[in-house]
């Protein structure tokens, strides 16, 4: 009797040592707040939305030739061909026929980043990255025109927390800011900006919200400054992605929104939208060889009578700038 099993006594043990497992997995599953993820740059917050909705849109034609010399410097060439945009009192764009040329410099190894740029029209470009530290980096952008009054000099000094980032910025113009962003959950981080440029006497301050999982991004900011942005991506599959977007200033009454679409295929990318203002464009990426790329561009708007068509071609290996130091949706305004 002593070695006789009930009948069901092993299912029900089976089913006891599942229950047991699930709730141990539950507990597992719980979020450790005290070892939550760094979050992302304040300025970066829709950063998934921006590289689907807003690629680089260009005009006309565009070559681009990137030459290594060694394994941190190499040297750019970029001819663009193009119409320009002039101010009217039109409803309809005026445009003017432009070439430009452009040469820039480029070193890059595991703490640096130097990238200059010099254009035909004048313009010198400049954007530095440097790791001070493993955890303060310094970040600096400069453009330097013939232009009265639209030279800017740009600093970033950036700090990576265990689970926050902080940002001090300093410009010219007497412009100062400050963000911060804290991870609240494993999926959710809050933050704050704020910012006083002492040439055009404005004051604001901005705060932040983004959430994330693997199949979904969804961020919003508001500001002092009347505008509010809200942006959302979805991830429909591994090559699919569907975004939207939606900015609003409450001063000015302002609307616009924007869905659109990111497909990543093997050799190529194909991205599109359609905004409120019945604009719709679409960007194609695609890889001819190794090294060479094709690029196609088009943007169509019936209510301005604009229409824009654009292809290029990028030979080398591209080299990918530093993000320009921005200074968030609060200080957008001013510029």
């Amino acid at each position: 009797m002593a070695g006789f099993v009930p009948p069901g006594s092993t299912l029900l043990g089976n089913e006891a040592t599942s229950e047991a497992a699930k709730k141990i997995n539950e507990v597992h599953k719980k979020a450790d707040y005290l070892n939550l993820p760094c979050p992302i740059p304040y300025e970066e917050l829709h950063r998934e939305a921006l590289m689907s909705l807003k690629p680089e849109y260009f005009e006309g034609m565009r070559f681009d030739f990137t030459k290594g010399l060694n394994q941190k410097f190499s040297l750019s060439h970029s001819v663009m061909m193009g119409p320009m945009e002039i101010p009217s009192q039109s409803s309809e764009a005026i445009k003017i026929p432009t070439a430009h040329y452009e040469f820039g410099a480029n070193f890059i190894d595991q703490k640096t980043m130097l990238i200059g740029r010099v254009l035909t029209d004048g313009r010198v470009n400049a954007r530095v990255k440097c790791d001070l530290t493993d955890d303060l980096a310094l970040k600096a952008n400069a453009q330097l025109t013939n232009e009265p009054h639209m030279s800017h000099v740009m600093l970033n000094f950036d700090y990576k927390g265990k689970d926050y980032r902080s940002q001090l910025q300093l410009g010219n113009g007497a412009l100062f800011g400050a963000s911060y962003i804290q991870s609240v959950t494993p999926h959710m981080s809050l933050g704050a900006e704020v910012f006083w440029a002492g040439q055009h006497r404005k004051s604001g301050v901005g705060y932040a919200g983004r959430y994330e999982t693997d199949k979904m991004v969804a961020a919003g900011q508001v500001a002092s400054t009347g505008l509010m942005a809200l942006s959302y991506v979805q991830k429909v599959s591994e090559k699919v992605s569907l975004a939207t977007d939606f900015m609003y200033n409450y001063l000015s009454k302002d609307v616009t929104a924007s869905v659109g679409y990111d497909y990543a295929l093997r050799q190529a990318r194909l991205r599109g939208k359609i905004d409120s203002n019945g604009c719709t464009s679409a960007f194609l990426e695609e890889r001819l060889n190794m090294g060479l790329n094709f690029v196609l561009s088009a943007e169509l708007d019936h209510k301005k009578k604009d229409y824009k068509f654009g292809f290029g071609l990028t030979l080398g290996k591209f080299v990918a700038a530093a993000a320009a130091a921005g200074t968030g949706l609060a200080a957008s305004s001013i510029h």
